[in-house]
């Protein structure tokens, strides 16, 4: 990811109300999160596993590449132990030092790794490793009606994006009230291909 801030179609940085305007929706949406109760979490959690497990793609795919979800993110857990049980590899990623992200298949268990993460403790197969993934889920705090995807800032998705083969599909995984939010956008953001929430898949053009 680029360290500078720049809108779609422009060669320079981004004005600072552009900005104000990401960071303020960011802040606003990561405070929603923090309302949620915990057993809300957890019931979004398992209907998000059941609508994920549903969808065709993932059915018929033998690698699914995933992420284990921190705090008041959409939770992770119920969809990880569903893949595994269906006998799927599950990739899961591996953050580097320069906020790229690795990829090792998940064996059963996790490691704790920097920044409160839990990570997989196997052999690392390297940033490219992605294009094996037969569908990629991913995270982000907002996507809009075309499919562009607000994350945290970090950049790390944007590059895994970045190296997914054309026709795979690419799904963040959110909460309903966050898919179809305006969301700002820069030249080096990545869209995805559908959003899933506890209430179901949504699909863009």
């Amino acid at each position: 990811m680029s360290d500078s801030h720049t809108p779609p179609g422009s060669d320079g940085p981004a004005p600072a109300d552009f900005i104000g305007r990401k960071t303020a929706l960011r802040d606003q949406l990561i405070t929603s999160r923090g309302r949620i109760g915990v057993p809300q979490l957890g019931e979004l959690a398992r209907a998000l596993a059941h609508v994920v497990t549903d969808i065709p793609d993932v059915r018929r795919a033998a690698t699914v590449a995933l992420y284990v979800s921190i705090g008041s993110e959409p939770g992770t857990g119920p969809l990880l132990d569903e893949l595994d049980a269906a006998g799927k590899r599950v990739l899961l990623p591996c953050l580097l030092p320069d906020n790229d992200l690795d990829w090792a298949v998940y064996d059963g268990s996790l490691v704790s790794a920097a920044r409160g993460l839990l990570e997989p403790g196997g052999e690392r197969l390297g940033v490219s490793a992605i294009a094996q993934a037969d569908v990629v889920l991913v995270p982000g705090l907002a996507v809009d009606a075309r499919g562009n995807r607000m994350g945290r800032g970090g950049g790390s998705y944007d590059r895994v994006l970045g190296r997914v083969p054309v026709g795979t599909l690419t799904c963040a995984l959110l909460y309903p009230w966050e898919i179809g939010v305006t969301v700002p956008m820069e030249a080096h953001d990545r869209a995805v291909a559908a959003a899933a929430s506890a209430e179901g898949m949504r699909r863009f053009d």
